[in-house]
């Protein structure tokens, strides 16, 4: 696996036999990896005895080590790759729970013209007026595609587009001169050296992901796996997953 590791922060009393802490292994998709690394942290400092880290990767390739059966406890992923990952038997029943929500995001490369956003028919002007959009393999780019396709404007951007590799922000493009315009999570193209962040789409062209938690049914250590997504839903996570753009999910009906 070519994803990155979070975290790994040992802690204390219930140990694990042999005296170490018990280890609860996390997977996710890039766009909430700093923030699981900061929140590894925050729950080491208050739970001892569980060793946490996070491993993130492109939310694709996550989805099919989990399919392929990855040793985890705890997973989180865009809510459609969790709907269908829990539709086939691979997440624990009830601990599935939506927890932050981001916008989808456009940048330019720092020092670039930056063109209009302020209203719905700027997007299309600014796709139009790009020779080379970035965008992702995540949920991101999937729903861009069919804003894309929604506008009418398939045909004449489909020789523009530019995906970035699985793992890969988008914006990295743009600082490597590849595009000159790129859209993906909030979270992704926050403080990208080269790369000045628009802001969201706008009016009814906007775009939310919201990303999701639960405990793997594979879990060697279910109740402490259920003990950490708790943690990510509590108002301290919250509040860390609002500095890299995220705010809360809406609770499922």
């Amino acid at each position: 696996m070519t994803g990155q590791e979070a975290h790994t922060a040992p802690h204390g009393p219930r140990p694990a036999a042999g005296g170490g802490a018990v280890p609860i292994r996390g997977l996710s998709s890039m766009a909430t990896r700093q923030i699981l690394a900061e929140l590894a942290d925050e729950f080491g400092r208050s739970h001892d005895g569980i060793a946490l880290h996070f491993e993130s990767a492109g939310g694709v390739a996550v989805a099919r080590q989990v399919r392929e059966g990855a040793e985890a406890d705890v997973l989180v992923l865009a809510d459609d790759a969790m709907a269908a990952l829990a539709g086939e038997g691979l997440l624990a029943t009830g601990t599935v729970r939506p927890l932050w929500t981001s916008p989808v995001v456009a940048a330019v490369p720092s020092g670039a013209p930056v063109p209009p956003f302020a209203t719905e028919s700027d997007l299309p002007a600014a796709l139009l007026g790009a020779a080379r959009i970035a965008y992702s393999t995540g949920p991101s780019g999937t729903a861009l595609l069919e804003l894309i396709d929604r506008l009418g404007l398939a045909d004449a951007l489909r020789d523009r587009l530019v995906q970035a590799p699985p793992g890969v922000p988008a914006g990295s493009l743009l600082s490597a001169g590849e595009a000159d315009l790129a859209l993906q999570q909030h979270s992704e193209l926050m403080d990208l050296p080269g790369v000045f962040v628009i802001g969201p789409l706008p009016g009814d062209t906007a775009i939310e992901s919201t990303f999701t938690g639960g405990v793997l049914t594979s879990s060697a250590h279910p109740q402490l796996a259920r003990e950490v997504l708790d943690f990510l839903a509590s108002d301290a996570a919250l509040k860390v997953a609002g500095t890299r753009g995220m705010s809360a999910a809406k609770a499922e009906d």
